[in-house]
Parts: C-alpha cells; structure tokens; sequence
C-alpha cells in the first residue's frame, strides 16, 4: 500500500480498516492495531468526526497519521508544544513520511517555502501550533489547500472544564467553519463526561463519535501518603531504593523544582529540574539527557511531561499535589507506558488544599475569570485522594467507567483494617464550628472537641470535650480535611496570613447531619 510518492493514493474501496493494517505494517512496523484505534481510523475514513479518549501510551498519533497517509491532500495537526512537534516531525521523516511542522523556530524563507510545498502536494502531514494557526494569514492560506482531517491533539487544553486550560485553545472551533466536510479528530488521555461535551461544543462537533479506551492501567501500582516530615527526605529514601531507575518528580512550583533537584544531585542522583522559567534551548537540552538517559530523575512542574514519550519511566512522585484527578492521571500515566511495572507516589498535607483553593482565588482576583470550575475539581481530587477507596477503581469512576473490581495493588486495596466511618466525627466538627458562630482555626476547634484548655471561653459551649475519649487528634485533623474536600468548610484569612476555618455550603451541611453524606477513611 505504502510503497513511495510516485503510487497513487488508495482508491476508496481500499480505504478500510483492512488497508489501514497494512499501512500500520508497511510504514509503522507494527503487526495490528490496540485499543480504540482500528475504531477510530475507521470513522475518520468515513468522514465522521471523533472525540477519542486514550491513555497515556495508548497510540493516539496513530489515529491520524495514518488516515492521512491513506487520503488526497494531508492531515492539519494542531499540538501544544514545538519540541514534542519536532520530535514527531523528525520520527515521520525517517520513515519516508512526507510531513512538516510550522511554528516561530522557522524563518520567513522557510515559511514561505513550506507554503509552496503545501500548495505543490509534497506533504502528508502538517504540525501547527494553536498560535501559529490562529494569525489571520495562515487561516487563509490553509483554506486553499487540500486538508484531508484536521487532528487536534491534547484536546482537554480546549475545554473549561479541562486540567490544563488554553485560551488560545478555545478559537479552534473556527476551523470546523474552514473545513464544513474534513473530518474532526480530537483527542486527549483524560476528560470526564463534562469535559468532553465541552470539547465538543467547542470544536462544533456535537455529533461526534466518542471513542473512549479503557483509564485503567494494571501495572501502575499507587501510593498517596501524608507527608511525614520533611517531602525531600522522603523522597530521597524513595529513591534509594531503585536509584537507577528513570522517573519523573512533579513539584508545585519553579523554585521548588529547583531546590529539589539540586538537593537529589547532592545526594548522588544524575537529577535536573524543568519549568517554564528556563530558556527554551536549556529545556531542549535538559529533555534530550533525560530520553537519552544522561538525566535520571527529571524534577518538574508541570510544564514538562505533555506528549513526552520515553517508555521505561519507572515512577511519578508528586511532591505537591496535582490540581485534578484528570491532571493526577495524565501525568502518573507517564510512567510504565512500556507496560512493566511502575509507580506512583503522590506526597500531600493539611495545607494542600487550602492553599490550592486561595491561589485560584488569587488567579480571579487577578483576572476577572470565574474559576469554580477548577475549586471543584481541586476538591475531587482531595476527597479522591482522603477517601478508602481502591485508587485505580477511583479514577475510573470520576472518569465515567463503572466496571471492573479493585485492583488489590494500591495502598488503600494493601491497607490493614477496614476503612473507619468518621461521619460522627465530622458532625461534632461541624456542630462545633456552628456554635462557635465564626471561622476558627484548625488547631484550636480540635482542641475544643478534644476538651483541651478549659480556660478558653469556648469551654461553656455544648460542643467542649464532644470527641474526648472517642477519637484522637489525627483522626480528627484527617476527618476536617474531608470536610473541607466536600466543601462542607472553607479556608479565609485572618491577619493576613494565619488561615481560619468557616462553615461553607449549607446543603451539604443539612445533608450530613441527614446522614446522606458519610465519610470513611482508609485504616
């Protein structure tokens, strides 16, 4: 089928899924499809478009490389980033692909002779950036030119509702006017059900075929734990223990990125950090150590890891946790894409939460954007991350999957003892809080229904010793956490800079004191 650029194209009759394999062999290597995308290829085929969700690893690129390949004309693929761009690029060129990317690297010559080459039929593939893409003059370029699909890879970055949201994402739904009847491939490893009927909307492809693998990945084995003490000095026991794997450490911040890195270096591990911060070509290079190895551990924020493909990554350690179960998934799934075993380790306090929720605050303020979408999905990770359930079954819930059984490899499946009902608990916090009519701090309310310091004033409430003898104080922080997970309180703060607890949702507080709403914690 795929022989050189002096065949013709298939003749439609041989556009099937069966043509499809052999360009998988001839030009790929591989002997036969996985997944979804056999399921996919074939609706591109036949002009439909699709919103295909597919893990990490999962083959994705597949999906319009190849019905490209089989079509007159090229396939338009927007992606995020020009290295993951160029990495493609260059792969496709070395096996006889015909395919290009432009994007700010490219001088105006270079980008001039692109366009002649376009409009000459020489490609089969073309990368855009969404940038690139959206300036007025390329808009009218590409309207000319014989665009067979359009593929819009890391599709979440288009919703509201996604992890990583683009503006610039947003105006890609003008293509859908550009091309009426070129077939619309988006495609991400994560989106829940709200997400994908964003992206949906926002591409005006309502009617697309969703195409959704399976987000269970049996050999991610998954830990999320408390920090006790100092995150480095776990971390630095973690890696002792298999200090020449590969593995990737994501951190909430450039500096502490920085820090970390340098720590681990001084520790006698080949570490190196990454973050938006850096020069391009001091990123270029700092990946190019880490896929050929030079790199061990990669310490991150999350500017790094989108699209990155280096298969034998052995672990993902999250020293602060990420903003959403969608972002967890997307970027613990970088680890084991070869399918051996692999983990994921997931680090968090108290704080997390509270300090999740006040910088998105900060980010409205700033500007102007309502971010209650984001506050929400920050929570769900939190009672994802506090509750008993087995992780992996989890993830398939909030995703949407009802099927399958825990995978009795996590910590919560691995935990002794059954989980513990602190729905009680919860509501001599909560009962507490509401006489004490005013925020309070954490400390404090738990001393209160522990029936500590009986000198404060709050020692006349009805609430004063509620929990003494049933429940210690750790129990108690673990169950206020929850609360706040569920939105049942919320952080303010007092004097600047001293964080306070306040009743939050009045519905959700009505329905734990029904017990509608319980809580239960892992052993």
């Amino acid at each position: 089928m795929f022989l050189d650029r002096t065949t013709e194209r298939p003749a439609p009759a041989e556009t099937g899924v069966d043509a499809a394999r052999d360009v998988l062999k001839t030009v790929f290597g591989y002997s036969d499809f996985r997944g979804r995308q056999a399921e996919v290829i074939s609706a591109i085929l036949n002009g439909e478009d699709v919103l295909a969700v597919m893990p990490t690893g999962g083959g994705k690129s597949l999906c319009y490389q190849i019905p490209a390949l089989m079509q007159r004309g090229f396939g338009l693929v927007i992606s995020p980033l020009i290295a993951l761009m160029s990495d493609q690029v260059q792969a496709l060129q070395d096996k006889g692909v015909r395919a290009a990317r432009l994007d700010s690297s490219l001088s105006m010559d270079a980008r001039y002779d692109l366009w002649d080459q376009a409009r000459d039929g020489q490609f089969d593939l073309l990368y855009l950036s969404p940038e690139a893409l959206l300036q007025p003059f390329v808009l009218d370029k590409l309207s000319r030119l014989p665009v067979n699909l359009v593929a819009i890879d890391e599709a979440h970055c288009v919703s509201q509702w996604g992890h990583d949201f683009r503006p610039e994402y947003r105006a890609l739904g003008q293509l859908k006017g550009l091309f009426p009847d070129v077939p619309t491939l988006a495609l991400t490893a994560t989106a829940d059900p709200h997400t994908r009927a964003d992206i949906k909307r926002a591409l005006h492809i309502d009617n697309a075929r969703e195409a959704i693998d399976s987000f269970d990945r049996p050999n991610l084995s998954l830990r999320l734990m408390r920090r006790q003490g100092s995150a480095a000095k776990t971390i630095v026991e973690m890696l002792r223990r298999q200090k020449q794997a590969s593995g990737i450490i994501y951190c909430g911040s450039r500096d502490g990125s920085e820090k970390l890195a340098r720590l681990l270096s001084a520790e006698g591990f080949k570490a190196d950090a990454y973050h938006a911060g850096l020069p391009a070509h001091t990123r270029e290079q700092r990946l190019k150590d880490f896929m050929a190895d030079k790199t061990r551990v990669m310490v991150a924020t999350i500017a790094f890891g989108m699209g990155i493909n280096k298969p034998d990554v052995r672990f993902v350690i999250h020293a602060d946790p990420p903003s959403s179960i969608e972002a967890y998934w997307q970027e613990v799934g970088r680890a084991g894409r070869d399918g051996k075993p692999a983990s994921g380790v997931c680090l968090y306090s108290s704080t997390d939460l509270g300090w999740a929720l006040r910088r998105l605050t900060m980010r409205e303020n700033e500007t102007g954007a309502d971010l209650g979408i984001q506050k929400q999905k920050a929570r769900d990770f939190f009672q994802f991350m506090l509750g008993a359930t087995c992780r992996r079954q989890g993830v398939r819930r909030y995703f949407g999957d009802t099927t399958g059984q825990a995978c009795g490899s996590c910590d919560n499946c691995l935990a002794r003892g059954e989980p513990s009902d602190a729905t009680e608990a919860a509501q001599m916090l909560m009962s507490a809080l509401y006489r004490f009519n005013g925020p309070r701090g954490r400390k404090k309310l738990i001393e209160h229904v522990l029936g500590k310091n009986p000198e404060d004033y709050g020692a006349r409430l009805k609430t004063f010793g509620i929990a003494a003898g049933q429940y210690k104080a750790d129990f108690l922080t673990q169950t206020l956490d929850y609360c706040e997970a569920l939105g049942l309180v919320a952080e303010e703060m007092f004097d600047g800079n001293k964080p306070i607890i306040a009743l939050n949702d009045a519905d959700a507080l009505r329905a734990l004191f029904r017990n509608d709403t319980r809580l239960y914690l892992r052993p």
